[in-house]
């Protein structure tokens, strides 16, 4: 039925029809490949009952109808024997199709202007949101930040007027570094899509240390050295709270920062940064005034000596740490601190009993301790090493690191009202440079390329504001001309 063949051309038409029946392995790709099949053609007709039953068919419309205009006779041709694969209802009637239902060129400018224009305020909204929420919890660790670690320092001043034992106090809130690994696992259950066991967790975690995970001679080499000197940053820190003031104490130890700097320039061969060196030079020159305030007496000299012996401990193992483990996410970190605290109830122990029976630390009756101090200093301790160590997850490292530095003013008014402090002119400007050079540390370390941007930014607009300003008063000249010259064409009218 599809195709009919005239009388006198029955041999024709049956080659022709084995020619077309060729399958789509041996297709031709040139016209001339099938020039025996085209001279058959003429003795063909396509059957006016198909032309019937595919009527919608675009091939037999374009076929039968003129206004359509093909573009070639190659195009009709391999209509009518479907060589190639030729569908013209998936290439040209989509054109077509496309052409009719596609808008204007303007109205679809407008389309994609008003999507992109709204793409973009979303986005930048989106962003802004996502900064203010930063902003807002950074506010909030700050706060945190600076009232735990102030809060600590007052605490531990005020517990060693009823119970003179640095050491103990030490040993006593390194002790509470056990809860940890536990409050990450808590937050890791309430936060986290795929939750795990604690020993699944604590085996992830555990890779921190090496394939092997934490074996007995991992905790020798690497977890030991870091928890003698956590003992001895904190041990030597509140024994100087003892000799000086809580102001010159919580001063002198955000120095920390710049030998965090000079010993990271030194073994990490970190990049040099002049700002940064400055910014060493104050803390130094700052050391030695806050030394002079007091007149170079003894007690201050030794309180002085072991806050710096403190910031220095803070430094060494900062350094060492990422010098050894590198960086840790928080379960490692977590883990890791837990893991301080059992080699502190291991190893350390017998330290306060020592000092306990040479009457070093001596306390007559353990219903003399006072509990609750050494309990809301520990608190106070653990919840600033957890904002310090975890803050950075829901804010800026700069921000938290501004909590310390807004400790020392919270520090001297308390010091102002508490004690006897003298606030002379060379604390003062002792006070000041340090906290100078500490801000100076916080910057990061394509400041410069970022200043010489906005002041090439702002050096480009002042230039480009000056031609404009030029152009519009010498276009205002002409435009009052033209204004008061009447143009004849007016009165043509």
């Amino acid at each position: 039925m599809g195709i009919r063949e005239f009388p006198n051309g029955s041999a024709r038409g049956k080659a022709a029809t084995l020619g077309m029946r060729r399958s789509p392995d041996v297709s031709p790709r040139r016209l001339s490949d099938i020039s025996p099949q085209l001279r058959q053609l003429k003795y063909l007709v396509v059957d006016e009952a198909i032309k019937e039953d595919l009527k919608w068919s675009r091939s037999v419309e374009d076929l039968t109808s003129a206004s359509v205009g093909l573009t070639s006779i190659e195009e009709r041709i391999l209509r009518i024997t479907g060589y190639y694969g030729y569908q013209p209802w998936a290439a040209s009637y989509k054109r077509d199709e496309r052409s009719r239902e596609s808008p204007a060129p303007a109205e679809a400018q407008m389309q994609a202007g008003a999507e992109g224009g709204g793409r973009v305020s979303r986005c930048c909204w989106k962003c802004s949101v996502t900064q203010l929420k930063k902003i807002f919890w950074g506010v909030a660790v700050v706060l945190g930040v600076c009232s735990s670690w102030s809060g600590s320092t007052q605490l531990a001043k005020l517990t060693f007027k009823k119970f003179d034992a640095p050491f103990t106090l030490t040993w006593f809130a390194t002790n509470w570094n056990f809860l940890f690994f536990p409050l990450y696992y808590l937050g890791h259950v309430f936060k986290s899509a795929e939750k795990q066991s604690p020993k699944q967790r604590y085996r992830e975690c555990c890779r921190f240390f090496g394939d092997n995970g934490l074996t007995l001679k991992v905790f020798f080499t690497k977890a030991a050295p870091f928890g003698v000197l956590w003992t001895l940053t904190n041990y030597l820190y509140l024994h100087a709270i003892k000799k000086i003031n809580t102001t010159d104490v919580s001063v002198l130890f955000c120095c920390n920062k710049a030998f965090v700097f000079l010993l990271s320039w030194i073994v990490l061969r970190d990049r040099f940064m002049g700002v940064r060196i400055v910014a060493a030079i104050f803390a130094i020159a700052g050391i030695v005034m806050m030394t002079y305030a007091d007149g170079f007496h003894s007690h201050s000299v030794i309180g002085i000596a072991l806050v710096v012996g403190s910031a220095s401990m803070s430094a060494l193992y900062k350094v060492l740490f990422k010098l050894l483990l590198g960086s840790a996410k928080f379960g490692e970190a977590a883990l890791f601190l837990s893991v301080l605290a059992v080699f502190n109830v291991l190893f350390v122990t017998c330290i306060p009993v020592i000092l306990y029976f040479t009457k070093v630390e001596y306390w007559s009756s353990f219903a003399v301790v006072p509990w609750g101090n050494l309990c809301g200093f520990s608190i106070l301790l653990l919840t600033f090493n957890i904002l310090l160590n975890f803050g950075i997850a829901i804010t800026y490292p700069t921000l938290i690191s501004l909590g310390i530095v807004l400790s020392v003013p919270v520090n001297a008014v308390v010091d102002h009202y508490t004690s006897e402090i003298v606030f002379n002119s060379v604390r003062v400007i002792a006070i000041v440079i340090i906290g100078l050079g500490f801000l100076l540390l916080l910057l990061p370390e394509e400041w410069d390329v970022w200043v010489i941007k906005l002041l090439t930014r702002l050096k480009v607009r002042k230039k480009e504001e000056i031609p404009e300003g030029n152009g519009d008063i010498a276009s205002g000249l002409p435009n009052k001309s033209r204004r008061t010259r009447p143009s004849m064409s007016s009165f043509a009218h």
